[in-house]
């Protein structure tokens, strides 16, 4: 997979440059994107000031800037907008917020009240004309227009979490967009939000892409409204910087709802899946069982997916090669760490040069400097450790790796020809109580529900299976569900009847979701990463499990999921596939475009993918979108948002 530069242009780093312009009080803040060339905070080109922002914002802001890369830019509190906050009158004050009528009217009772300096305002999109009269007409009233220094519309309304991962951060997307308790005014609503945020993407990137999305339903409303906008936006059309357009892809969950319930075997997509994980924020619990009062600490860690180099480097891997490279390098990190040590307790090495003792003494200064570098990046790895530690901890426990295994032969097709085989395979892992949580059990049910024809008797069974193994005590007789299983059962068990009801009325997709690419490597690697992570769970002292020779061959980079092939095809141009039945839409051009038409003209090669998911997304399918990605073409990912397994599954239940 290719991993990008970090001095690309990436959405990251032109939504970083966006804010940092606004907290500019948008002069032109080119000069000061570098650090290093940043004047001191405080000085007359970084001025002190207050940023003050609704919750929608700070989730904007927070993936991007720490609070002394905030304070390095002048910020000296942030504050949000609809808390109690203490009049401070010499200092500007930044403000950050959605346009809602709401937020307008505390931003004029504050100017009113004259609780800062001038008042910048920074509306996260368009702000409504409406609204803007409204908002006026306050400040007028109340005499303190003078107050506002200036209105912008950023459209930044999008969360930004790495250089080639958004989301939209709108919460229980799927079940708002699919539940029967919407009606039309609503959907029509929810999906211009969604345009919005969408334009809010291509106006911070600056380029007009080209728009394909299925006939029909969400995807083509929102594509639509969304040419529509660009359309009518003069400078965006006039922008001709780039010769090559992007490729917008906008898709549906509907048409793949197993990618976001399966279990996955790569580093990221553990993490957001075993542990406590949120805007780039890993929280797990670490017992010590060594003292005679075993006591229990949360760990907290802020991850960079971008300038953390393991984490860059090993995020789309296997786990267990990501659990051998850690250990490699750590090693090698040490290592290094105790030359210089002894380097420095020792007076140097015995280097031959004209002047010993001067080529000793530079060595050794040369080995000093580099020592703080090479003690953070032990630090980082050493983070790793902990979160790659936490993860076996849950994977070993959950025998995560057979549900895996089993899931991914149900995906790939395996059972197609044999109903009963796969029944049997998924109730001797339903009815095991030993085997994974509530949780996994219920996955497993709704992948096999999502991929072969069982039927309806067959479904009932293995559902069956799984209520009577967690009703089971445990060995010691004390209960094996607690209350939070007991609701994620009842859950998981609404939305197993919500998707009989979809098979019942023919709306779900019967087509396997994963396209197998080794036909011959699916169970050797499969045996692999069960002996591995066998292996690793007995071996264990902190992670002392070397992986062997054939861990690169692990799942995880073998099947590819609908959305991969379907920008693979477009990317591609194939004939018979979706670039025939996808809608073709051009903000340039007026109307529909012809794909028949296109297809005796030379096409532009795509060198640049936006693939968007209407309905709610995943760490999973973003790592496997890599794989349309290579050396001349960048795939980012988005979508309305980010879910893991026991998210998407509670929205499912809720429709159920």
């Amino acid at each position: 997979m290719a991993q990008s530069s970090s001095s690309e242009v990436s959405l990251k780093s032109s939504q970083l440059k966006a804010v940092y312009r606004m907290l500019a009080f948008n002069e032109d803040a080119g000069a000061y994107e570098n650090e290093f060339s940043l004047p001191p905070a405080g000085s007359s080109h970084n001025q002190w000031k207050i940023l003050i922002y609704d919750a929608a914002c700070r989730s904007i802001i927070s993936p991007l800037l720490s609070v002394s890369q905030l304070r390095r830019r002048g910020v000296t509190l942030h504050l949000l907008l609809n808390s109690e906050r203490e009049p401070i009158p010499d200092v500007p004050a930044v403000y950050f917020c959605k346009p809602t009528k709401e937020n307008l009217a505390i931003i004029a009772q504050d100017c009113a009240k004259g609780l800062y300096g001038r008042s910048h305002l920074n509306f996260v999109t368009k702000l409504e004309r409406n609204l803007m009269e409204e908002f006026a007409r306050l400040v007028v009233q109340s005499g303190s227009l003078e107050g506002v220094a200036g209105l912008h519309d950023q459209y930044l309304d999008f969360v930004c979490l790495e250089k080639h991962l958004f989301s939209l951060h709108k919460k229980n997307s799927y079940a708002l967009y699919n539940g029967s308790g919407a009606n039309e005014q609503q959907i029509e609503s929810e999906m211009t939000e969604i345009a919005y945020g969408l334009f809010s993407v291509i106006a911070t990137m600056g380029k007009v892409p080209t728009i394909r999305c299925p006939k029909g339903g969400a995807p083509e409303m929102v594509a639509r409204k969304l040419n529509r906008m660009i359309a009518e936006h003069p400078t965006l059309l006039r922008n001709k910087s780039s010769l090559h357009r992007p490729l917008l892809v906008i898709l549906d969950r509907n048409a793949d709802l197993i990618t976001p319930v399966q279990h996955s075997s790569t580093y990221q997509s553990l993490i957001d899946d075993m542990l406590t994980h949120n805007a780039n924020r890993v929280e797990f619990s670490v017992t010590d069982s060594t003292s005679k009062r075993p006591k229990t600490t949360v760990k907290k860690f802020d991850l960079d997916p971008d300038a953390d180099p393991f984490y860059a480097k090993h995020k789309f891997h296997p786990f267990p090669e990501a659990i051998e490279s850690n250990g490699v390098d750590l090693q090698d990190v040490t290592e290094k760490e105790q030359s210089i040590r002894s380097k420095a307790v020792g007076g140097g090495g015995s280097a031959i040069a004209p002047d010993p003792m001067a080529s000793s003494a530079t060595d050794l200064a040369n080995a000093v400097d580099s020592l703080p570098a090479l003690l953070d990046r032990k630090k980082q790895l050493e983070v790793h450790t902990s979160i790659l530690q936490a993860v076996m901890n849950q994977v070993a426990a959950r025998d995560v790796p057979q549900f895996y295994e089993l899931e991914t032969s149900l995906t790939t097709g395996s059972y197609k020809s044999d109903a009963n085989r796969a029944k049997k395979a998924v109730l001797q892992l339903a009815q095991d109580p030993s085997k994974g949580n509530v949780a996994d059990k219920l996955r497993l049910v709704v992948v096999y529900i999502l991929t072969t024809n069982a039927k309806s008797a067959d479904v009932e069974e293995v559902t069956n299976a799984v209520q009577t193994a967690m009703d089971t005590p445990k060995d010691d007789g004390k209960p094996r569900m607690d209350k939070a299983d007991k609701e994620i059962l009842a859950t998981g068990l609404k939305a197993i009847n919500y998707l009989k009801q979809l098979r019942a009325m023919h709306m779900l997709p019967m087509s396997s979701s994963f396209q197998e690419l080794e036909s011959s490597g699916g169970k050797a690697s499969s045996d692999i990463l069960s002996s591995f992570m066998a292996k690793a769970t007995t071996q264990a002292t902190g992670l002392l499990a070397k992986a062997t020779d054939k861990v690169t061959s692990m799942l995880g980079k073998i099947h590819k999921h609908y959305a991969t092939r379907v920008v693979e095809n477009l990317c591609e141009m194939k004939p018979g596939t979706e670039d025939d039945d996808f809608l073709y839409l051009d903000p340039k051009a007026r109307g529909d475009v012809d794909v028949a038409k296109l297809r005796m003209m030379q096409r532009a090669p795509v060198r640049e993918v936006i693939t968007f998911v209407i309905g709610g997304g995943c760490y999973s399918e973003y790592q496997n979108l890599q794989m349309a990605a290579n050396e001349r073409r960048s795939v980012s990912y988005g979508s309305t948002e980010l879910v893991n397994a026991g998210e998407f599954l509670a929205q499912l239940g809720t429709l159920g």
